[in-house]
């Protein structure tokens, strides 16, 4: 007996054969100015990490985070959020952060692109309960 065929994966209805990368990020909107609420989990980034590398690895993975979800490689980093993830020292990094992430417009003429993510920490989660929360989109 044949194991039952999987299920094809649906393809967004925004998306079809004829439509390219480019035209993807305009319907997705990759250029607009938007805020979004995410729960990072620090632990995966540095498990394993030398004690001594493992605050600053976080903030890398934050930025990294930060340029995927965003689509952008200028990811500036709040001050709040450099010190809660430094709160408990260089070895002892929170294994989850609940971050929003802000696409902004970029106001000076020299920069290459037109926008930047500026990412500050939540203040309104408490400590350790993320359970249930996900992306939130802010409209301002």
């Amino acid at each position: 007996q044949r194991p039952p065929k999987r299920k094809q994966r649906e393809i967004s209805p925004l998306l079809d054969k004829t439509t390219t990368r480019e035209t993807h990020r305009d319907i997705m909107g990759a250029d607009d100015v938007v805020t979004r609420e995410y729960t990072i989990n620090l632990g995966k980034a540095t498990h394993g990490v030398t004690f001594k590398k493992r605050a600053p690895r976080a903030v890398k993975a934050i930025k990294t985070f930060a340029q995927k979800m965003m689509k952008t490689s200028d990811v500036r980093v709040d001050v709040k959020l450099n010190k809660a993830v430094w709160s408990k020292g260089i070895r002892n990094v929170p294994k989850r952060i609940r971050v929003q992430i802000s696409r902004r417009r970029n106001d000076n003429e020299d920069a290459d692109e037109e926008m930047y993510s500026y990412v500050t920490v939540c203040e309104d989660v408490q400590k350790g309960d993320f359970k249930g929360l996900g992306t939130k989109v802010i409209t301002e």
